[in-house]
């Protein structure tokens, strides 16, 4: 057993190479903000104005006026200053909340696996990975079961690679070291499978740490952002426009100076020089009282989008439900209960590796309630197929000393596509298209009274097979469903109906099958005129998508790459949009969205990509925040049109 380093390589190790952290994305100096608050587009206006001032109130003017110029001074310094002391504080106040909310790996050391921070992972770390892990440091493979590494941010293909741990032929395929199979790089992230990898490079000397001057990892400017610009942009032309014109008008009845001090007045009187301060003021503010809300923001720009969206995009479980998974029904293929179900399922959760979500932790659960303890004991794990969300199952192959098994469970038409018998009180019988009726009906009905259903099959004919794949998954044998209970939370009817009290429209968007999601959304009040499939979606242009958004609220059996595209849509459509999620399957929506909401217990990646965390998954809160906001919105127009009064008077 590998047992990684001790403490003491840990210690020399960070004292010689340092933190495991990017120069580029360090946290900024108070120069940096001085500089920043200094250099505004207005400042910059005004300090070109105090420049020509120089040469018309004192190189020029018989008798030098320092007035206009100390004015001009003052107002500049106290913008730059105000706007500097609140833009570095509330920054700062951000990265201690972003902290709190900081992103972990796993590693080994001392012979046992632990939870640190990525910034604490050294050189000779041996880094266990999993589905939805992010890569903290460049690793060499060393152990790997189906790895497959989305690497969008580094090569911009959207296809995950798969990894492995023997290099294969890297000279005769290509000269870009991001296709190394056999090497996983920072800032990239784990699709499925799972692996063990030791660090190679930290911080600046990893591949994305080289490159990072060149990579774009943030979003696109939001609507904020984009609106803040445009009238900085408007207010310049007008300044421009004005200058000259007023200029020109008093020249005939005033001497130059006087007439050019008069058009750099009008300047002045339409420049508004609190404008950041007021916006840095209201936005760290806000995002102090959100935290206390148990909303954290991570960055501030997003405190605006997060109070105007106008659609709450959001998955099923957890959000909508109590997320509280529990295995209810163990159940043959004619709908008895068997417990031999359970068993099955049992192995299936406790031997796999990967990222153990709340079904196998249910699983789980009621079988050691059962007292199936033994039954593990008496088996031993030889293989794994990791789950992906492509095949939307997941195997383990163990032996008991006498048999192997390759378990697998899925969803429903997943298993179903790869079983050609049933297994019924121990008599083994081809799938008839009866059969297969039946079952999808048994398996309908359970999904109308809200429970979840996943289906369990095995096959035991593998002797002769040492090295598994996901091509040994076909000619199974079916041997019936375990279903799972979700109720919805009893705070959500009343959180919906007062977001779209608010103005905010909520949308469904989960990978769950239409009749669970139907269920669970009647019951808190979400309703739709059909229910559209992911199936669906793929058919159509994205002109006739959103058609379909127009009119329906709820979206099932989505892929990620489906949830981001509807995000996409509704964006181009001129609509504010913010998306909560916790799942590895929800990273491009909350990427694509104007505000990414997700919670501090999500998988890496999701918390990585939000641009806001919340301390409880529960539309409650995210209620609160928005209140919060929406509140600190008025406040801030109601100062900025009383300074902007006061500045005219």
């Amino acid at each position: 057993m590998k047992i990684g380093l001790s403490d003491k390589q840990v210690e020399e190790n960070i004292r010689n190479l340092g933190l495991n952290e990017i120069k580029q994305v360090k946290s900024k100096k108070w120069y940096n903000y001085l500089l920043q608050s200094l250099f505004t587009p207005f400042n910059s206006i005004l300090i070109g104005i105090s420049i020509i001032l120089i040469y018309t109130d004192i190189y020029l003017a018989t008798e030098p006026s320092y007035a206009n110029i100390i004015v001009i001074a003052i107002l500049v310094t106290a913008s730059t200053l105000l706007d500097f002391f609140e833009s570095y504080r509330s920054n700062k106040a951000a990265e201690k909340l972003k902290d709190m909310v900081a992103t972990t790996a796993t590693v080994i050391r001392n012979g046992k696996e632990i939870e640190i921070p990525i910034k604490n992972v050294t050189f000779g770390d041996i880094v266990i990975l999993s589905a939805g892990s992010i890569i903290p440091a460049d690793l060499r493979i060393i152990e790997s079961k189906d790895l497959y590494v989305g690497q969008s941010s580094l090569t911009g293909e959207s296809d995950s690679v798969k990894k492995t741990v023997e290099l294969e032929d890297f000279e005769n395929k290509s000269n870009n070291i991001a296709e190394l199979n056999n090497i996983c790089f920072m800032g990239t992230n784990v699709i499925s499978g799972s692996a063990k990898g030791v660090v190679i490079k930290t911080g600046d000397s990893t591949y994305f740490g080289k490159i990072a001057h060149t990579i774009s990892t943030g979003k696109e400017k939001t609507a904020f952002q984009k609106g803040i610009e445009n009238i900085s942009k408007l207010l310049i032309k007008l300044m421009l426009i004005l200058i000259p014109l007023v200029f020109i008008i008093n020249v005939e009845k005033h001497d130059i100076v006087l007439a050019f001090t008069f058009a750099v007045a009008i300047a002045i009187c339409i420049t508004p020089l609190l404008l950041p301060v007021i916006l840095s003021s209201s936005l760290s503010k806000g995002a102090v009282k959100m935290s206390k809300k148990k909303t954290i923001v991570k960055k501030l720009d997003a405190i605006q989008n997060f109070g105007a969206m106008n659609i709450l995009c959001t998955d099923k479980t957890g959000t909508l439900t109590e997320d509280k998974i529990v295995l209810e029904k163990y159940l043959d293929i004619n709908g008895d209960e068997e417990p031999r179900i359970l068993k099955h399922a049992f192995l299936n959760s406790y031997f796999q590796t990967g990222l153990k979500g709340n079904i196998d932790e249910a699983v789980i659960k009621r079988a050691l309630e059962a007292g199936m303890q033994e039954v593990a004991d008496r088996y031993k794990k030889i293989d794994e197929i990791p789950f992906d969300f492509s095949r939307r199952r997941l195997s383990v192959i163990v032996t008991d000393g006498t048999k192997k098994q390759l378990i697998t469970k899925g969803a429903i038409e997943e298993i179903l596509n790869i079983c050609t018998m049933v297994d019924y009180k121990g008599q083994v019988n081809p799938i008839s298209k009866e059969i297969k009726e039946n079952i999808l009906r048994i398996s309908k009905k359970l999904n109308e009274e809200g429970l979840r259903v996943v289906a369990v099959c095995q096959k035991n004919d593998i002797v002769n097979i040492d090295n598994f794949d996901v091509s040994d998954e076909k000619n199974m044998v079916l041997l019936g469903f375990i279903g799972f209970l979700d109720p919805p939370k009893e705070s959500a009817k009343e959180s919906i109906s007062k977001l779209n009290n608010a103005g905010i429209r909520v949308i469904v968007l989960t990978g769950d099958n239409a009749e669970v999601t139907r269920c669970v959304c009647n019951k808190v009040g979400i309703n739709s005129k059909e229910i559209i499939l992911g199936s669906k979606i793929d058919k159509i242009s994205d002109i006739a998508l959103l058609r379909l958004l127009k009119r329906n609220n709820i979206f099932a059996k989505l892929s990620p790459i489906q949830k981001a595209r509807i995000v996409r849509v509704l964006k181009q459509a001129g609509n504010i949009v913010g998306y909560m999620g916790d799942g590895i399957n929800d990273s491009p929506a909350l990427t694509n969205s104007d505000v990414g909401v997700s919670v501090d217990t999500a998988v890496d990646i999701a918390k990585e990509t939000a641009d806001i965390i919340l301390l409880e998954k529960d539309l409650s809160v995210l209620l609160d925040g928005v209140t919060e906001r929406k509140t600190n919105i008025c406040k801030f127009n109601e100062i900025y049109k009383n300074v902007y009064k006061f500045q005219f008077w």
